[in-house]
């Protein structure tokens, strides 16, 4: 996941590399191979001494943007001439990850790391990697931050019998709002924990889309890991009131989680509630009083209160 800035720290990193000489240089690092390696979200402190110490050893540095990769390299003290750093992005991946493979199959070790967080996790690599795999060349993981994991554990859930699967990882939403409200409403009924992706520029909207999802929790984390990093759980249909709170809250990345969908929308919305409203008020004014009574999706209801209709008639 991108990062529009670097966090700047203090302290200096050259103690950190020779940690990292020392805990990581008799392991064994082959050559010919791919080393995915996870950088930080923000933090440079956030780094692992195995990243560093590959970083520092391989002959190659592919990454999403070399100029962003050449700014963090510089900052933990490591430089990489021109020539070991190949740009591999969105756009180029299929034609640059043929130039990885020709290097690897030199015996080079190369690294391959995106602007910040776990590569081939909603950012370039996931080709690269499918293509050294398919050629019989060894792609060795360096795990490190991610923006998903991190907002997970500070989300607060718990894992139970009417929860047993843990979560699911969408990413980003459609940028087109009914392709995107399209999307909200298909993670109406869902049981399992969302994780969800979205940048500045975009926040309001998804906000807006995930505020028909009534009382549902969602904990939003903003510039995770960074100077001015915020996270707060609320309500979905509180979520844009919380956003135009304060102007600062539509700068800088998100990374949220939906929290689980209601024990009754497990099973499908509770109608007794429903069809009383149905019977004594027009379906509109029903749908809304219903969600209001028992915290579910307003879209839900008034699919199911279509549905009622339907049969009544």
């Amino acid at each position: 996941m991108t990062s529009s800035s670097l966090t700047p720290v203090s302290a200096s990193f050259a103690q950190a590399l020779l940690a990292a000489q020392q805990a990581c240089g008799q392991q064994n690092y082959p050559r010919g191979a791919l080393y995915v390696v996870a950088t930080p979200i923000g933090n440079l402190a956030d780094i692992s001494l195995r990243a560093l110490h590959v970083l520092q050893l391989a002959d190659l540095i592919a990454c999403e943007d070399t100029r962003h990769t050449q700014a963090l390299l510089r900052a933990y003290g490591i430089d990489k001439p021109p020539a070991q750093m190949l740009a591999l992005h969105q756009h180029n991946e299929a034609q640059a990850a043929q130039t990885v493979l020709e290097r690897l199959r030199q015996g080079l070790r190369v690294a391959y790391v995106s602007d910040a967080g776990t590569p081939a996790i909603s950012d370039p690599g996931a080709r690269l990697v499918a293509d050294a795999r398919q050629a019989g060349l060894p792609v060795l993981p360096l795990p490190g931050a991610s923006s998903i994991t991190t907002v997970l554990s500070v989300a607060g859930l718990t894992l139970d019998a009417r929860h047993p699967d843990g979560f699911v990882f969408a990413g980003f939403l459609p940028s087109k709002s009914g392709e995107r409200n399209t999307a909200v409403q298909a993670l109406a009924g869902e049981v399992r924990a969302v994780v969800l992706l979205e940048a500045p520029h975009r926040i309001e909207a998804l906000a807006t889309a995930l505020a028909m999802l009534g009382t549902r929790a969602v904990t939003v984390g903003r510039e995770l890991t960074k100077q001015f990093e915020e996270i707060a759980t609320l309500a979905a249909q509180d979520f844009p009131a919380w956003l135009a709170q304060d102007g600062n809250r539509l700068r800088g990345e998100f990374a949220l989680v939906l929290h689980p969908a209601p024990a009754s929308l497990a099973t499908g919305p509770d109608t007794r509630v429903l069809q009383l409203l149905l019977a004594e008020l027009p379906l509109k004014t029903a749908v809304k009083l219903a969600a209001d009574i028992t915290g579910e999706p307003r879209n839900a209801l008034y699919e199911l209160a279509l549905g009622l209709k339907d049969k009544a008639a």
